[in-house]
């Protein structure tokens, strides 16, 4: 059972059978002035989802019911992209080595050093937003593409593959002062100042191939 409420702000989400290791490590994280949710097993902290999808995940890598190891797995198969920092007992760097291949961000050995510990927790939380804020953006550019009609989509196309205005205009069959009100258009609904941030946009949402 979580011992603390549900909550949708970003959190250290803190996954252990040992009571005394999650309230250590609450303390720990709470002093570093870091929201905290402590679980049981893993099993509560997927029930808790998709609220505790945000933050990041302390987990040990050995449990009853359900490891460290199979909570990695399970979250990969739901896409889920909370980072994940796995805790080993002596000995088990064999497992942690394969907890980091499966995608744990980082992994420590009992006992850690506390400080360490909260750089990586740091560390995996910027992660996460780093890679919230991407996520929007191209979200963004998706639904600036949307609302271009097909004409403008392949004008589009034409400029951040290198097109000049005339060659657009010849390979789509209409003049090249069309191809410029076109071009005026989808800058406008892109909202983009100059070429180089269409590119940009076409590199987030992967419109560019790459050699």
């Amino acid at each position: 059972m979580a011992s603390d409420n549900p909550a949708t702000a970003p959190a250290v989400h803190i996954i252990d059978d040992d009571q005394a290791l999650r309230d250590s490590l609450a303390f720990l994280l709470r002093t570093a002035r870091l929201e905290v949710r402590s679980f049981d097993s893993a099993k509560t902290f997927l029930d808790a989802l998709p609220d505790a999808s945000l933050g990041c995940v302390i987990t040990d890598i050995r449990m009853p019911d359900m490891s460290g190891l199979d909570l990695l797995r399970r979250l990969k198969e739901l896409k889920v992209g909370v980072p994940v920092i796995v805790i080993t007992g002596h000995g088990d760097i064999a497992l942690a080595v394969e907890a980091m291949k499966i995608g744990a961000a980082d992994f420590f050995e009992k006992p850690f050093n506390d400080d360490q510990l909260v750089a990586s927790v740091r560390a995996a939380l910027q992660q996460q937003q780093d890679q919230t804020k991407r996520d929007a953006e191209r979200a963004e550019i998706e639904h600036r593409i949307s609302t271009l009609s097909a004409r403008q989509k392949d004008v589009l196309v034409g400029l951040i593959e290198g097109r000049a205005n005339k060659q657009i205009a010849f390979d789509l069959g209409i003049s090249p002062r069309t191809v410029e009100i076109y071009r005026a258009n989808l800058m406008n609904k892109m909202q983009a100042d100059s070429l180089s941030d269409l590119v940009r946009m076409a590199l987030v949402v992967q419109m560019l191939g790459s050699d």
